[in-house]
């Protein structure tokens, strides 16, 4: 039996799936036929970058696959679509894709079974076939944010949130865990706002929220690129240390922001095993080999809080990552 590492199955339930899960069109890959798999991601962001770092460890312990990271630069769901097809079109034998709308997604993930093993990283889809997934549990990390928030803010205050894609799970779960943890408490959200994952847009909303919230006490990024954008229109503002900022993910410009003492943290996922372990485990089960997978379906990978106390580690790990 082929096991995930166990610091993927602490307090989980799991669930041993036997005979490995077979794609709808009844075809399984034989043990040393070569494997073309793809991960879809959501962006261009950075985050990727990490991404892919994990999917070629995946092609060093897995003979014979290829896996490909296609990104999305225009961050649009008819993009995505078009990518998917693309790489189904290609004979892609498995895909791990990052949706950008899970609920008008679904239907296009179900079609994608037929012709492929399908999957999810980053953000699920959990009402599609999907036959698993791997990425943050969303709603803790925006739990933990909440935390972090409240911290930064004991005294309470008004707050901007500041995403992307307000439909997309993972930004839906962020927020809900964060609204969860703030309920109650002298911390109120005044909005949200959402750029469709254009960087200037991103920017631009922070800048025209400091315009128009000159009382604002913390800024929130729920999406990578978010860091930075807030990190920058703070610091054009002139506003570093006179307002708080909760991040999430480690692009360069929000580790540096920590260090430079505009942000107060961040949550950081784990990226390079979203592609390490969604690798594996798409390459073992279109092999037929046994797999143990949570009965949810759900491959759980944990979050942390990077502040000012371990910023520096973290980071030079990062840029070990990276080959730098």
């Amino acid at each position: 039996m082929t096991k995930l590492k166990p610091f993927f199955l602490a307090s989980l339930a799991l669930l041993a799936v036997s005979p490995a899960f077979i794609p709808s069109n009844g075809q399984c890959a034989a043990t040393d036929k070569p494997l073309k798999l793809a991960i879809l991601a959501n962006s261009a962001s950075d985050f990727w970058t990490y991404v892919k770092a994990g999917a070629e460890k995946g092609m060093q312990e897995e003979p014979n696959i290829s896996v490909q990271v296609r990104l999305v630069p225009d961050g649009t769901p008819a993009e995505q679509t078009r990518i998917f097809d693309d790489l189904l079109v290609k004979g892609t034998d498995g895909i791990a894709i990052s949706p950008l709308d899970s609920a008008n997604q679904a239907a296009m993930i179900d079609r994608g079974t037929q012709k492929a093993l399908i999957s999810t990283t980053d953000s699920d889809a959990p009402t599609s076939k999907r036959a698993f997934y791997v990425g943050t549990s969303n709603v803790d990390a925006g739990r933990q944010a909440g935390g972090l928030i409240k911290k930064a803010i004991p005294d309470g205050g008004k707050i901007m949130i500041f995403v992307g894609k307000r439909d997309a799970q993972n930004a839906k779960e962020r927020i809900q865990g964060l609204e969860e943890v703030l309920k109650g408490t002298n911390v109120s959200v005044i909005d949200i706002r959402t750029d469709d994952t254009d960087r200037v847009r991103a920017r631009q909303n922070v800048a025209d929220t400091l315009v128009k919230y000159p009382d604002i006490a913390c800024l929130v990024g729920i999406w990578s690129y978010n860091g930075p954008a807030i990190v920058n229109s703070v610091k054009s503002a002139n506003k570093a240390g006179k307002v708080k900022v909760v991040t999430f993910d480690e692009e360069d410009d929000t580790l540096q922001g920590i260090k430079d003492g505009i942000v107060e943290s961040t949550v950081v996922q784990n990226p390079y095993e979203f592609g390490h372990q969604s690798t594996l485990l798409l390459a073992k089960t279109l092999r037929g080999e046994e797999v143990q997978i949570p009965e949810n379906k759900q491959v759980i990978v944990p979050t942390r809080a990077i502040d000012k106390s371990n910023v520096d580690e973290f980071w030079a790990n990062l840029k070990k990552l990276r080959g730098h």
